[in-house]
């Protein structure tokens, strides 16, 4: 509890003296509860955080960023280049900047209130509201984990298939030891927290640089246009050669909008800023600004820094496609053909890196969409529900449909159209609840960021219902 002898402050995080204990945020009556103890005096450095902590309060953006280089990510954007070019590259430079926008105001959420963003909804709205935010939430995990897990199951396939087909082994069975494969490495992965949450956070990073450093590679031996390719990304354009082309390039669109703002991170970041608010206290104090203060504006380096990186592989996949692909044309709407097609056309190296960069993004991005679930089902219920049992659960629907041989690139993109319509029941409600002074204080959304948020929502209800009346009425 507070001191009681001391002057009650607008942020409770803010405090004369030095070192406080915060009481943890969940638990607590109130999230932002402290016990005064003496500080120690450290020499400040970038928003009053000492220098030896700077890069400690970087990660929660960048676990979040991995579900913007999803398997998903793949899909979308390899058939969006190879069959349009550098034409949508412009989709992910203003999906970044809503994803950006969003990821911030979750952290911000999270840091302000001390309760993730289901525990909100279930804190601030009505209970038929709330069951329903968890459905859609629930549909759109289900969706993502389907997507991720399908592409780590294709990376082990493209990595180690060819030398299982050739002794003896079917595709199906093939595929099935890939999802197995992929199963033990996530458990393996998820292990890592009960080392601290560091750990986790740093092996994500590591897998981000791995597919960064491979498209990277990618790129540099396609030698593209850049000329071009700014072009596309600055203007926005479609396909307009015939109602067939319109019709797909908006479904396309709509997929990688899908694919970059993810609506599962918008529920897990809200929780991964959690673990550092007991250790903000330790900052030193900032005359001017709360410690609340100063951890928002790092967050924010964290988030523009990870989005952004995250908008570059994607641009890159893009990229990529649009010159090996598009430039030859051959439209490739399969992972597995994108493989065996840059074999010839760039070298063995540049298939056996795009393995590596999809079963990295596999991996990481199930074992992020794993910890969503998580916070999704406990967030919203006020259950304690095991990481490891979320997993098993979530794997079924993927080795059904790898066992019945379906097209894992259909499933891949219709996922991401799932979730982008899945997209506003995350939205919506982290507007509302960073819009109310009564959830926020004094740290409400400005009416510049209310504006942009708004925007955001109106672009993605467009998009999904003008592709709805494409696929009611075939375009």
């Amino acid at each position: 509890m507070a001191d009681p002898h001391r002057t009650q402050r607008s942020d409770p995080l803010e405090s004369p003296s030095a070192t406080s204990v915060l009481v943890d945020p969940v638990l607590a009556a109130s999230p932002a509860t402290v016990t005064a103890a003496t500080d120690t005096v450290a020499r400040p450095s970038l928003f009053g955080f000492r220098r030896n902590q700077m890069w400690s309060y970087f990660g929660p953006a960048f676990v979040a960023s991995v579900a913007y280089i999803d398997p998903g990510n793949f899909a979308t954007n390899i058939e969006g280049g190879s069959r349009f070019g550098y034409r949508l590259l412009w989709v992910l430079l203003w999906s970044n900047a809503m994803a950006i926008l969003i990821q911030y105001l979750s952290a911000k959420l999270g840091i302000v209130t001390g309760l993730t963003l289901p525990q909100n909804c279930r804190k601030h709205f009505s209970r038929p509201i709330t069951i329903t935010l968890w459905v859609a939430a629930e549909v759109a995990a289900i969706a993502t984990d389907l997507a991720e897990f399908l592409g780590a199951a294709l990376g082990f396939f493209l990595l180690f298939g060819p030398a299982m087909l050739a002794h003896g082994f079917t595709r199906t069975g093939t595929m099935l030891t890939a999802a197995l494969l992929s199963s033990v490495a996530v458990f393996l992965i998820l292990a890592l927290d009960l080392a601290g949450y560091q750990w986790l956070e740093r092996v994500i990073m590591i897998f981000v640089g791995v597919i960064g450093l491979c498209y990277g590679f990618e790129v540099f031996l396609v030698h593209p246009d850049w000329h071009l390719a700014a072009f596309h990304a600055l203007v926005p354009t479609l396909a307009t050669g015939s109602p067939e082309s319109l019709h797909r390039s908006i479904y396309i669109a709509v997929g990688m909008l899908g694919a970059t703002v993810m609506p599962h991170v918008i529920y897990l970041h809200s929780a991964l800023v959690q673990p550092r608010l007991k250790e903000v206290v330790s900052v030193p104090h900032v005359k001017g600004q709360s410690r609340r203060q100063a951890y928002l504006k790092f967050e924010l380096i964290d988030v523009f820094v990870a989005m952004n990186g995250a908008w570059l592989i994607n641009s890159a996949m893009i990229v990529m496609a649009a010159v090996a692909f598009a430039r030859n044309g051959a439209v490739v709407a399969d992972v597995e053909e994108a493989y065996r097609t840059l074999g010839p056309l760039l070298g063995p190296a540049a298939a056996t890196v795009f393995a590596v960069a999809l079963l990295c993004s596999g991996l990481s991005s199930s074992t992020v969409g794993v910890m969503a679930g998580q916070v999704i089902i406990e967030g919203f219920l006020a259950i304690k529900f095991p990481i490891f049992l979320r997993r098993l659960i979530t794997i079924i629907p993927a080795i059904i449909i790898i066992a019945i041989g379906l097209d894992p690139l259909k499933i891949l993109i219709l996922s991401q159209v799932v979730l982008s319509f899945a997209l506003p029941f995350a939205l919506i409600p982290l507007l509302l609840l960073t819009n109310r002074a009564s959830v926020m204080e004094t740290f409400v959304s400005a009416p510049r960021t209310r504006i942009a948020g708004w925007i955001s929502v109106a672009i993605i209800l467009t998009l999904n219902a003008v592709l709805l009346e494409q696929l009611a009425f075939g375009g």
